[in-house]
Order: C-alpha cells, then sequence, then structure tokens
C-alpha cells in the first residue's frame, strides 16, 4: 500500500523532527525579534563570583550581570538571565538557548571557531593555586599533587598543556566545585582565575592559598553566534560605549577594585568582529 502504517509513522516522525528543528531556529531570534519581544537571553556562569552569580536572594550578580543588564539597557529591553556551567556555555549559544554570553568568556582560537567574540571588556589571570605550605615552584611539580580544574575552562587548558606527563587532573563541573574540591582535600591545587585566592582564603585564612605557578593573562569577550553580523556590530558598539562613558570603569571599581585595564586591539586567532 502506498501509505502504509510504516510509511505513515515515518511521515509523523519526519514531520515531528521538522518541527523542532523549526522550533530549535525560533530560539535564536535577530536583534529584531529581541525588540518586539521585549527580551533579551543572556547566557551567565551561574556560580563563579565576581564574575557572574546568584546572590542571596536569587538575584543574578557580578560583573557580567552588570554587563548584561547595561546591554539590555542598551537594547531598550529587559535582560533575561540563563546561570550556565562551564562546558556548556557553547552549546547554549550556538543551539539558540540564549541571545548571547557574557559568562567569562575567555578569548582563545578553538573557541573563536564555534563563536563569535566581541572586543574585549575584562582581563583575567590564570595561575595555579594552592595553600601557603604546599611546594611547587615549577611546571614539573605539579606531578608530585592531584590537580584540580573546571572541565573545559581556560584553566583545564592551561593546566593540561603545562603539567608534566602523568599527572593526575580532576575536572569538576563549575570554579565552585573546583574550589570545594581544594578546600576539602579532594586536591592540592587548582587551575584558579584572579579572585580564587580571594574565596579560597575567605574560607580557610589559615591556610594561605596562594599562586604558585603563572600561566598566561586572558581578556574576556562577550560571544555571539558565528557569521551573525548584526548581532556581533552591537556588541562591539555597546562595549565602546561603555568604555567612553564611565560606566565599565564603574563595573570594574565595584567588582575588581582595578582601573580598567588596557585592552588589545588584537589577540592572535581571534577576531573581534565577523570576517
Amino acid at each position: 500500500m502506498l501509505f502504509s502504517p510504516n510509511r505513515r509513522q515515518l511521515g509523523i516522525a519526519l514531520l515531528a523532527l521538522t518541527a523542532i528543528a523549526v522550533a530549535g531556529k525560533s530560539q535564536a531570534g535577530t536583534l529584531e525579534d529581541v525588540k518586539k519581544k521585549g527580551v533579551v537571553v543572556i547566557g551567565i556562569q551561574g556560580d563563579n563570583p565576581p564574575w557572574g552569580y546568584v546572590d542571596s536572594s536569587g538575584k543574578q550578580d557580578g560583573i557580567d550581570a552588570d554587563m548584561g543588564r547595561a546591554f539590555a539597557d542598551y537594547l531598550g529591553v529587559k535582560a533575561e538571565f540563563v546561570p550556565l556551567a562551564v562546558a556548556n556555555r557553547i552549546p547554549a549559544l550556538t543551539t539558540g538557548r540564549v541571545d548571547i554570553l557574557f559568562a567569562t568568556m575567555a578569548m582563545l582560537p578553538e573557541r573563536a571557531k564555534a563563536v563569535q567574540y566581541s572586543k574585549p571588556y575584562v582581563a583575567n589571570e590564570i595561575t595555579l593555586v594552592a595553600a601557603q605550605t604546599t611546594p611547587i615552584n615549577s611546571n614539573a611539580d605539579m606531578a608530585k599533587f592531584v590537580i584540580g580544574v573546571p572541565r573545559s575552562s581556560t584553566q583545564d587548558t592551561q593546566v593540561t598543556n603545562n603539567a608534566p606527563a602523568g599527572t593526575e587532573i580532576r575536572r569538576f563541573d563549575d570554579d565552585a566545585a573546583t574550589i570545594q574540591a581544594l578546600l576539602s582535600g579532594q586536591v592540592q591545587a587548582v587551575g584558579a582565575n584572579s579572585f580564587y585566592p580571594q574565596r579560597l582564603n575567605a574560607a580557610k585564612p589559615e591556610l594561605g592559598f596562594e599562586p604558585k605557578l603563572h600561566f598566561t593573562a586572558l581578556y574576556n569577550g562577550a560571544c555571539t553566534r558565528l557569521g551573525d553580523k548584526e548581532w556581533n556590530e552591537t556588541a562591539n558598539k555597546f562595549i565602546d560605549q561603555i568604555k567612553s562613558n564611565g560606566k565599565l570603569a564603574s563595573f570594574y571599581a565595584k567588582w575588581m577594585k582595578a582601573p580598567v585595564p588596557i585592552f588589545p586591539d588584537s589577540v592572535p586567532g581571534v577576531p573581534f568582529t565577523v570576517q
């Protein structure tokens, strides 16, 4: 028969898949779509102060949250935040779950193959942090200890690239879990961003956590989807504006306790505009 039950079931399945595909695409809104609905959906880290986190009242906070709210104001819409773990930031953007990322996205060439970076808006230093009494003075010393990192993060990349072969590296879901692993003794050192020592010493000041090895200085940018020139240009114009009107300086003073650094005009392998 022309329309056998199997063919009919196949047709229904194909229609369902088509509907899912269309729905998936519809989530990835254009700027016009965002302005019509009055909401921009922003991907942000969920538990990584002072970058992005949820405060005790349930409000998204941190420098990335302030950036996101300022970007929403720039567009004339409301900000809706989606807290993300390190490993699912890029998938959330590329699948259309969020419109843009302000999510501690360090500028790395391999990431630039999957997402479009804006100009940088914040700087970050990646180090290896351990208690003061932990004897780590060189990359070779890492082999003597268990090292913790957030999975798929810049810390993960830097520790993996610098640690001797055979070093035990334990990967956790996010920064909070990595910090807790060090505090609980699951690991003896961690790949860290600029604010790990502050958070660790607030929890256990008697251990005197400190940077042992310095890996690299990085810059973070907002991320939009590859090839989407309108979103990229809008993000860059927004960043130019907050740099010139002093708003970024106020965010830096509030969260970083430092002046705004001089940002590079380019980062190797990471274009700031749609090519």
